[in-house]
């Protein structure tokens, strides 16, 4: 029985090592994310104020390719959105000044790579990698109200760096489930253009003073992530 039970770990671990490539599925919770309406103020405490979005869920896909049996290189690619009401915009209704209720938010696609460290206390079943790597962000501001829509006319790419740690679990040999935390902070600039300045907002006729107006977004909360790995070779 001892011997059959060592035959079944060494053939999982020579199967593992086998298959250099995995497809990765992740469902990914960050903390929190700022958004600074007016980044370009004269004003340090108009420039730096902020509100702040939290509970941020999304999906994410990764490619990884095993570089040696301790090194892995990892392509990742998410999408993240999220709005929530503020008032956060003042308009021009009957000849008066007011400032009314929008959905504000963001949405992003990251793009990351990353290069994977597993540590030496790893064993067949379980897997405890470091990893860290750069990225690329590429984003826009979201306002939703009434009939109103906005158009992107200038954006400024984000590059960042990251780092984090991950667990692996070895279901099959061609089936592992993950978890982990990832560290980031990327934050890119964006300025938009309103579509149409006469609005239709909640039965009356609001109209929007300025034509264009300028945000910064900072995704600075922490990352964490479970998901599930298929692992093959070509």
């Amino acid at each position: 029985m001892k011997s059959l039970f060592l035959s079944l770990l060494i053939s999982t671990s020579v199967l593992a090592q086998v298959n250099r490539f995995s497809i990765t599925l992740s469902g990914n919770y960050t903390t929190s994310a700022k958004v600074y309406l007016y980044p370009n103020a004269s004003d340090p405490g108009i420039r730096n104020s902020s509100f702040i979005i939290e509970d941020i869920f999304n999906a994410g896909a990764e490619v990884k390719y095993s570089l040696t049996s301790d090194l892995l290189l990892g392509f990742n690619v998410e999408y993240i959105s999220k709005t929530q009401k503020e008032n956060n915009l003042t308009v021009i209704s009957n000849g008066n000044t007011e400032t009314i209720p929008v959905d504000d938010g963001f949405e992003v696609i990251p793009i990351e790579l990353s290069l994977y460290y597993k540590l030496a206390f790893s064993t067949t079943m379980f897997r405890f990698y470091i990893f860290g790597g750069s990225g690329f962000y590429y984003g826009n501001h979201i306002r939703k109200f009434g009939d109103a829509s906005i158009s992107n006319i200038k954006r400024k790419f984000a590059y960042g760096i990251h780092v984090g740690i991950l667990t692996e679990y070895l279901l099959l040999s061609n089936l592992s489930i993950n978890g982990g935390m990832k560290f980031r902070d990327p934050q890119f600039t964006v300025t938009n253009r309103y579509n149409n300045k006469e609005v239709n907002f909640e039965g009356r006729t609001v109209f929007i003073p300025q034509d264009e107006f300028d945000s910064k977004i900072n995704i600075e909360g922490i990352l964490f992530f479970l998901s599930v790995s298929y692992h093959f070779d070509l």
